[in-house]
């Protein structure tokens, strides 16, 4: 394939991970054409470490913290700037599963004539098991093996998760738009993915390409049995974001059926589950401030 593959990647203090991620990234079968970094703490560590890679890089460090949101922006732009046919995109935490990870999908892109192309996000830990749960239609699923029980092949459509190993064709992310800024973290991933699918372009997750990332499903808490499920951080930051950011995703048009289903699930978690009222209280707020485009830190 002659197409330009330029791989992000977005890092913030995490040298130690960082460093395993690109070892894989810049090791790939079909390696990427260029790779850019994406350093939201300007660390001269950083900087050496992606100067050290065996492919052409770039580094970008932003003395400002601009959260994997503007981080992504900023390396999808550049990336384009440098006549990217196809962006390759990758978080600092997580890694490709092995060296074949980008050929197999731009293997499977080609042949679905996909306009995005994500693999599986698997626990680091343990391989079999999702990074985080899938819900189609009303089943969650949480093991690689229950992805492949309705005839699918090796393609699953219209699903993706966009910053774990995504790759986009160029003219995807010209039709689509790069992260917004304001998300800052949380969310940014899933607004994204609203776009893609208003778009109307096809895209979907290739189930012979495995992205391992630290398992994230924690932060699922089940109601009702297990049947349905809230997301609770533990970390009082990421709350903030999380449902700040979900009251802005949320109001937006592809988005706004949801409204119903998610009062009824954080109104049962936060009375009935962990009988907070004062946590339902700050829910509300946080989601208004979401609604109302009040994006301050």
């Amino acid at each position: 394939m002659t197409d330009r593959v330029i791989a992000v990647v977005v890092t913030h203090r995490r040298v130690a991970e960082l460093a395993l991620s690109l070892d894989v990234v810049s090791g790939q079968t079909r390696a990427p054409d260029h790779l850019i970094v994406v350093d939201n703490d300007d660390d001269d560590r950083v900087r050496e470490l992606v100067a050290a890679q065996p492919i052409p890089t770039t580094y970008l460090g932003s003395r400002r913290n601009l959260g994997g949101a503007g981080g992504f922006a900023l390396g999808v732009l550049t990336a384009l700037s440098l006549g990217a046919d196809w962006v390759w995109l990758a978080d600092d935490d997580g890694r490709p599963a092995d060296a074949a990870v980008l050929g197999t999908l731009l293997d499977c892109a080609t042949r679905h004539e996909l306009a995005e192309v994500s693999p599986m996000v698997c626990d680091l830990a343990d391989p079999t098991r999702l990074a985080f749960p899938l819900r189609r239609g009303l089943v969650w699923r949480r093991w690689v093996h229950e992805l492949r029980t309705d005839g699918s092949g090796d393609l699953l459509t219209g699903i993706a998760s966009l910053f774990n190993g995504a790759l986009f064709r160029a003219a995807t992310l010209e039709a689509v738009g790069v992260p917004d800024i304001r998300l800052f973290i949380r969310g940014d991933e899933v607004e994204v993915h609203r776009r893609l699918v208003r778009s109307g372009l096809p895209f979907g997750t290739c189930l012979d390409a495995v992205y391992l990332h630290p398992q994230g499903s924690d932060e699922f808490k089940p109601i009702l049995g297990g049947r349905m499920h809230t997301q609770y951080p533990d970390d009082a930051t990421k709350r903030y974001f999380t449902y700040r950011n979900r009251g802005y995703v949320q109001s937006q048009p592809g988005m706004r059926r949801l409204i119903p289903q998610e009062w009824v699930r954080f109104g049962w978690f936060f009375l009935v589950t962990k009988r907070d009222p004062a946590g339902l209280r700050e829910w509300i707020r946080l989601r208004r401030l979401g609604r109302n485009e009040r994006f301050s830190r």
